[in-house]
């Protein structure tokens, strides 16, 4: 080695990995509202979501989809959950100013991992969309989100629509309001079209509003013909003109 030199490689990875850890483990959470994640910049970054102390989904946002949006979506999620309570879930987020080539998320995963234990929303269906038809006979991860935390098939939902309609419009009201999937049967060769049945059966007007997730799918159930059945899945609700079981699924009813 020459006098007066020497060859030094920053480990930027690990360097920016430390500096993020610290700051959140000095940093206050917040609760994963609507009016906590509506203060959080739209703006690129990671964060992370915790239960009762422990980190239980590291993520990371980039400038088309920033924290807000990200949060704000976790938030929504969160709801309609049995042995969950929304006030239950922390996050803590930082906006990264810079970006690497390095993938944050998994170096924050792999700490967290290591130190505190499993992160184990992460990976196990959190914030995923829907997976579609053909994924509705996927078993359920008994340790993921969705198996711990069951849809909630009977809490109140307020939806704009009081019966007196045809039940495609009911499910519309009713898919708004629900922070999970529902997925309807659509017609023949027009799977974006609602299905006659669904179109020519007119829900008669609830007794009772709200109602519950579970009441108004009866009430739907009730008009449609013969062979319609109403299943919940893993995070998810479909209904189609079938008769089966599946295993990881929930019979909720049959027209």
């Amino acid at each position: 080695m020459a006098a007066g030199y020497v060859e030094f490689e920053f480990d930027l990875p690990s360097a920016l990995l430390k500096s993020l850890v610290d700051k959140f483990a000095e940093m206050d959470s917040a609760s994963l509202t609507h009016e906590h994640t509506m203060q959080v910049p739209d703006e690129q970054g990671v964060y992370q979501l915790l239960v009762g102390g422990q980190v239980v989904y590291v993520g990371k946002t980039d400038a088309d989809s920033g924290l807000r949006g990200r949060l704000s979506k976790h938030a929504w999620t969160i709801q309609h959950r049995q042995n969950l309570k929304p006030s239950d879930v922390q996050f803590k987020s930082a906006r990264v100013f810079v970006f690497t080539a390095m993938d944050l998320e998994k170096l924050l995963i792999r700490h967290y991992a290591a130190t505190s234990g499993e992160v184990w929303w992460n990976f196990s269906g959190f914030g995923s969309n829907d997976p579609g038809r053909n994924r509705d006979t996927t078993e359920l991860r008994a340790a993921g989100f969705d198996a711990q935390y069951p849809i909630d098939l009977d809490h109140p939902v307020d939806i704009k629509a009081d019966g007196g309609v045809p039940a495609a419009r009911v499910l519309d009201a009713l898919r708004a309001e629900l922070p999970f999937t529902l997925r309807a049967e659509g017609e023949p060769g027009k799977v974006r079209k609602p299905h006659p049945d669904l179109v020519n059966s007119i829900v008669p007007p609830f007794a009772v509003k709200p109602a519950t997730t579970r009441e108004v799918l009866t009430a739907v159930l009730g008009t449609l013909p013969p062979g319609w059945q109403a299943t919940a899945l893993p995070g998810r609700i479909i209904i189609y003109r079938e008769n089966r079981e599946y295993s990881a699924g929930v019979v909720i009813g049959r027209s």
